[in-house]
């Protein structure tokens, strides 16, 4: 059967093992049957509130089961879903949804007050139970969906202060999981532990590998990631074989030497990826848990999640970089140097740059950013072919695999987020008081400084009014207040000698 849609893959779990459990929580079990049953009957009244097709619907609650059937809903109501973050301030909110112009939102009980402020159409998942399914209306609303059509948009930290969304299609996730799934071993028999919010690309494995394969996938309290010994113990009891976690995530357990208490006997397959892995974490892990799979994979939002991938087969040294390996199929992944010369040579630093059926439709609603980073191939003067430029910048090994470097802008990647610097320091400068505001993001440590001038804040009052407007993990580490910024001849600012201090 040709998939179309990612429905597609929903009903065919649906009819081959509806009684089985597809995604669970401490509180809900949702089978494929189930699941479906749901899907249907939120699109049967998403269709009927809002008569119309591909525009989006945020969904705007917290992690659960249902929060997944609310994708599927608004999917199969012919539209396209936006995971929405219920944590992130008013003020980020705001511009979110000024950008989205969202036609309806689903939403839990405990936010209901804050969406009604976005939009008129509110419809509380609470109230979604055994509905009427109106199965021709579904069929016609997805009758009129092609695949190029959009599936979801997910938001991202944007330089200029305004976080973008990245539009995805239904024709690149399908590319996406199912070179994946050929690739990397799972299977219907794995369970699956999900840790990344559904708002965060690396939620995509997670969600849709499982409906792929028909397996299951539990979601992990938030608060057992503080806690190795509830960790580990979540593993071992719900049987977990396969895990696709941040680095960070996995440091907890390296740090403080989870191990030693208990080591989960059904894992198989540990998939890393979103920042840079520290060797040492590595090692804990792969010494600890001889028999299991270890995977880095690496790849922006942009081009739906992950485009390269190296299956680890060994310890290694401090001094050395794991890499991240070679492109998925049907992915082309190169090097372009700054005169847009593609890179073959071992060693030789160059922007990393995609092309392919994963590569995202683009930034909602923000023409002209998409045309910055979504550009014609310049290997290619003789047609049409868009690739996606990075900004991260790598180099092959003696091996042929790619090994990541560094960012080429100020983009980095911290508590496994991706954060654009520019928006944290554009958010300080629209507070009263301050002259300016740079940060530096200290790998080793993971930790962002922001150094500012100003007349009016201290680094204590600066940190609670960035608190109110940023993201948790966008929140800087440290703050430091100057007298003067050290600048540079042509009038910049010298982040060299910020780093230095």
């Amino acid at each position: 059967m040709i998939q179309r849609t990612i429905i597609d893959y929903l009903r065919k779990a649906a009819e081959e093992c509806p009684d089985k459990c597809a995604y669970f929580d401490d509180s809900l079990k949702l089978s494929y049957g189930r699941l479906n049953t749901l899907a249907r009957g939120i699109a049967t009244r998403l269709i009927g509130k809002l008569q119309v097709t591909c525009r989006p619907v945020a969904v705007y609650m917290d992690k659960s089961p249902m929060m997944i059937a609310a994708f599927f809903g608004t999917v199969y109501s012919g539209n396209f879903y936006a995971p929405i973050d219920t944590s992130m301030p008013d003020y980020r909110l705001k511009l979110v949804m000024e950008n989205l112009k969202p036609v309806g939102i689903i939403t839990d009980a405990s936010h209901y007050d804050v969406a009604r402020a976005y939009c008129s159409n509110v419809f509380l998942i609470e109230e979604f139970g055994d509905e009427t399914i109106d199965d021709a209306l579904i069929e016609t609303q997805l009758s009129h969906v092609l695949d190029t059509d959009p599936l979801y948009v997910l938001y991202t930290s944007g330089s200029t202060g305004v976080p973008k969304g990245v539009v995805v299609s239904h024709a690149a996730l399908i590319d996406y999981i199912d070179e994946f799934c050929a690739a990397i071993p799972i299977g219907p028999d794995d369970i699956v532990a999900n840790q990344a919010p559904f708002y965060f690309d690396a939620s995509l494995i997670d969600i849709y590998c499982t409906l792929h394969e028909g397996a299951t996938m539990g979601i992990v309290p938030l608060s057992s990631f503080s806690v190795p010994v509830k960790l580990l113990t979540y593993l071992e009891e719900n049987k977990i074989t396969f895990i696709r976690w941040v680095p960070s995530a996995l440091k907890m357990i390296s740090t403080l030497k989870g191990f030693k208490t208990l080591k989960p006997s059904h894992l198989k397959t540990v998939v890393f990826g979103a920042e840079a892995m520290p060797v040492k974490c590595y090692n804990y892990w792969y010494e600890n848990l001889p028999d299991v799979q270890f995977i880095q994979i690496y790849g922006p939002t942009e081009i739906t999640g992950v485009c390269t991938y190296y299956f680890c087969d060994r310890a290694y040294e401090e001094s050395e970089t794991i890499p991240i390996g070679k492109a998925f199929h049907n992915t082309s992944v190169f090097l372009l140097d700054e005169d847009n010369k593609r890179i073959s040579r071992k060693d030789v630093a160059g922007e990393i740059c995609v092309k392919g059926t994963c590569l995202a439709l683009g930034y909602y609603n923000a023409p002209e950013k998409t045309a910055e980073f979504f550009v014609q191939n310049p290997l290619n003067p003789y047609f049409p072919e868009r690739i996606y430029r990075t900004g991260d910048l790598a180099k092959y090994n003696e091996n042929g695999d790619l090994v990541f470097i560094s960012r080429k802008d100020y983009q980095i990647k911290h508590m496994g987020h991706r954060i654009e610097l520019g928006e944290i320091e554009a958010t300080a400068a629209f507070l009263p008081g301050i002259r300016n505001a740079y940060c530096i993001h200290d790998p080793v440590k993971d930790k962002i400084i922001m150094f500012y001038e100003s007349d009016t804040y201290d680094d204590k009052s600066l940190t609670e009014d960035l608190k109110k407007r940023l993201v948790r993990y966008m929140v800087p580490n440290e703050v430091r207040k100057l007298d003067h910024m050290p600048m540079l001849k042509n009038g910049k600012v010298d982040r060299m000698k910020l780093k230095e201090m």
